[in-house]
């Protein structure tokens, strides 16, 4: 699968030439400044924006499920006018491990697209974001932001920006193979297992996550069995039931960053899910 052409599919317009527009930049903390950059007009109900966080290489941001010591992304659009929905479209993340601790990270110059769902032609971001900012401190960073989303002016900086960050968001794999079997609990201790089914998975870019984020699960580890790949279930765990529970799988490949969902199983009633539809 040619990861462009997935893209255009997955995302309505993103193939289209874009107009866009900015806000100004705010500094939130020491060398770090955010924008909001606009991937142009609405196109069939849909409209791009995204987050622009300028900040040094040893400064970090988090992800959608930010870890064990990472603060949550938090977006307001309630303030917003011409806007039905919101989507946050995440790209594929740095797992960080220290001090025995897992954080899902991006470090330096990030972009983190959301895709809207308009209500109309024409609408307004007024949009309150809280996010968590990390170099030698950590500091929860918040801004308002307001563009309005009718700009007649092409701007090729800003559509590319946000192109490149989406060619970095996991896509859904439409192979008929599946590349992941059943995702099952073990019974031996906190963890579940993945069964690989494609070689061209890079075992320990498996990332599993919940909708909530919670239980966290961490760093692929090896597994007796050579078509399993084991994530730990981190933190407590002892109330948590996880059969039946949805878990989205991220993985990359040489073609790029991946996404399949599952149905957790319990240990060896675990469901050999077929391919994604």
């Amino acid at each position: 699968m040619h990861l462009m052409s997935a893209l255009c599919l997955a995302i309505p317009g993103l193939c289209l030439p874009v107009l866009a527009g900015e806000t100004p930049w705010q500094n939130v903390a020491p060398d770090v400044s955010i924008r909001l950059i606009s991937a142009g007009p609405v196109t069939d109900g849909k409209a791009l924006v995204a987050l622009e966080i300028d900040m040094p290489e040893s400064t970090k941001t988090y992800w959608r499920v930010p870890g064990e010591t990472g603060l949550p992304l938090d977006l307001d659009f309630s303030a917003s006018t011409g806007i039905a929905h919101y989507t946050p479209l995440w790209p594929y993340p740095l797992r960080e491990e220290k001090g025995g601790l897992t954080d899902y990270v991006y470090y330096g110059h990030t972009v983190l697209p959301i895709e809207l769902t308009m209500s109309g032609p024409q609408g307004v971001v007024d949009l309150t974001a809280t996010l968590g900012i990390c170099s030698e401190i950590c500091v929860p960073a918040q801004l308002q932001l307001s563009l309005p989303l009718a700009d007649a002016e092409p701007d090729a900086a800003n559509g590319l920006r946000i192109r490149q960050a989406l060619a970095e968001v996991p896509i859904a794999w439409t192979d008929k193979a599946a590349p992941v079997g059943g995702v099952e609990m073990l019974p031996e201790g906190p963890a579940i297992a993945i069964r690989l089914e494609n070689d061209g998975i890079d075992p320990q870019s498996l990332i599993a996550a919940t909708a909530t984020g919670e239980p966290l699960f961490g760093a692929p580890q090896k597994s007796p069995h050579g078509d399993l790949v084991v994530l730990p279930i981190l933190g407590k765990s002892d109330n948590i039931a996880l059969d039946g529970v949805d878990v989205d799988v991220t993985f990359m490949t040489d073609m790029g960053a991946y996404v399949v969902s599952r149905t957790i199983g319990a240990g060896d009633d675990a469901d050999e899910p077929g391919p994604e539809e």
